[in-house]
């Protein structure tokens, strides 16, 4: 009973500091039920006074007035030793006694809104939001949790209030430490915002020591399988993407969705649609109507297409709907949905339903996680014209063979490796994935096309890296290919060359590799 009497600790007095207000009246509440003396600053300080609470103004307890403008408020011996004194060390207790220094039991702080204030672009404003003072007195109130209780986010309030009504006006050790937690996490998490923002206006595109920052957004019921538990983090307060309908979205939902946009992005705007099946495109079409663009992506691969992705660049009318009800789809990406169109999709209580008009694929890094290490690599997303390719064929393309070709070659960048892309008409035709040997690719690509495609006219290949031999290209002319666009690099590139000019065929070269592993 002894030790566990020791492990609770009475809240006498709190030190409040907060860039967000919210819920601020039921957590005075039931600090002013337990005779809880208050300690405040600046704007926290006039809100708490607002709404009828007594309150001491910082500079009062510490006897010194805010300074600099209001960037030297908190920084004082008095608040600190307040903090940091372990509470059974008799040294402490002497020297708090020597200055007249009293006890801080709890500290409810959260930060300056630095990664609101980024999105400005405004350089001395984000600056200014840096907070010192914040991240130093939780940091110094988490580290003394065997004394103090700290709290730094809104979202923790309901635990504290109940943590104090259920103890009489103190906290268990065990919820000390848990906030005391929390509260690294979030001073971790608040410099590494700070930090990166430094390294991006640096040019230091992979510092010595990059500090990744994420949210947590959700946890998920399990991973790819259910033996593996997952969960949901971003760099952002949110994920740019708002579910609308439908169960909740699984591991690989979201792996699928975010390939799926990634893609369509890459598309001219409001237009295009991408069908994607584990993580790979499984049919794509660009062409001017939106209705067709999706029906003939459809064509590319309709089995596979089954319990697949449709992401589609544009608004989802009422027409669209009827069409994408005909088959069983996990989910439907769109920029938003005409009414009518939500109407009938929703019929189908399952189907996950994702409003990504304000998505905006901004992509930096890419990070690959290897046991206890991590492979970050900057992202895949050049944008491509014609000035980027070199006609290295006799037979130079006409403008229709050109637009396919540079569509064919977007597209491959995002299929896993080895990539071969056929294409008629600005739609896919024909898609090989993640074969080890480049030949095997091109002979899915060629199924793929001479089951569901009907005409075989000026069709166009792709390959996300180059041919290494002539065997793959001679089976892609050998089904009707008549251009080809590859990476060059290849120490048979003058072979290669050599077999389209023999046989007529165009041979776009690019410079650029797109390896997706």
């Amino acid at each position: 009973m002894g030790d566990k009497k020791n492990m609770m600790k009475k809240i006498k007095s709190a030190l409040i500091s907060v860039s967000d207000k919210s819920n601020l009246v039921s957590l005075l509440k039931i600090l002013k039920k337990n005779n809880i003396k208050l300690i405040s600053s600046g704007g926290t300080f006039k809100t708490i006074q607002k709404l009828k609470y007594k309150c001491l103004k910082i500079s009062e307890f510490t006897g010194s007035n805010e300074i600099l403008g209001g960037r030297v408020k908190t920084l004082h011996p008095k608040i600190y030793a307040g903090i940091l004194n372990e509470r059974k060390n008799k040294l402490h207790l002497k020297e708090l006694k020597k200055h007249n220094f009293e006890n801080i039991d709890l500290v409810i702080a959260n930060f300056y809104p630095f990664q609101k204030k980024v999105k400005t672009k405004n350089h001395s404003k984000i600056i200014e939001n840096i907070d010192i003072g914040g991240p130093t007195m939780i940091r110094a109130a988490a580290k003394n949790y065997s004394d103090v209780t700290v709290i730094t986010s809104p979202e923790n309030y309901t635990e504290l209030i109940d943590e104090l009504k259920n103890n009489n006006g103190s906290t268990t050790l065990n919820f000390r430490r848990k906030m005391s937690c929390l509260a690294f996490a979030e001073t971790a998490y608040y410099d590494s915002l700070i930090s990166n923002y430094f390294n991006m206006n640096s040019n230091l595109v992979f510092p010595k020591k990059k500090i990744i920052s994420a949210n947590l957004i959700e946890k998920l019921r399990y991973g790819e399988n259910p033996h593996q538990s997952s969960a949901i983090y971003s760099q952002s307060e949110n994920l740019k993407i708002n579910q609308i309908h439908g169960k909740q979205l699984s591991y690989n939902n979201y792996n699928d969705i975010y390939s799926a946009l990634t893609i369509s992005r890459t598309f001219p705007k409001n237009k295009g649609t991408v069908i994607v099946k584990h993580a790979n495109p499984c049919g794509a079409s660009i062409v001017k109507n939106n209705l067709e663009s999706y029906k003939l992506a459809l064509t590319c691969d309709p089995i596979s297409a089954f319990g697949g992705i449709v992401s589609c660049n544009f608004k989802i009318t009422k027409t669209l709907a009827l069409e994408l009800n005909k088959i069983f789809l996990e989910v439907i990406i769109a920029n938003g949905f005409d009414a009518s169109a939500l109407r009938l999709l929703k019929k189908k209580k399952n189907l996950r339903l994702i409003d990504a008009s304000n998505f905006s694929s901004n992509e930096i890094y890419k990070f690959n996680s290897i046991s206890d290490s991590i492979l970050i690599q900057s992202e895949d997303n050049k944008v491509f014209s014609k000035k980027n390719f070199r006609i290295v064929s006799r037979k130079k393309p006409n403008k229709l063979q050109f637009e396919n070709l540079i569509f064919a070659f977007n597209i491959c960048r995002y299929v896993k490796s080895n990539a071969i892309v056929i294409v008629r008409n600005k739609t896919t035709a024909g898609i090989g994935s993640g074969q080890p040997s480049r030949l095997d690719s091109c002979k899915i690509a060629i199924d793929k096309m001479k089951k569901f495609l009907k005409s075989k006219e000026d069709i166009v290949a792709a390959s996300d890296a180059f041919f290494p031999f002539t065997d793959a290209i001679e089976k892609l002319v050998q089904a009707g290919v008549r251009a080809i666009i590859q990476p060059r690099g290849s120490i048979n590139d003058k072979e290669i060359i050599k077999f389209a000019n023999a046989t007529d065929t165009v041979l776009v070269f690019s410079d650029t590799r797109h390896f997706r592993h």
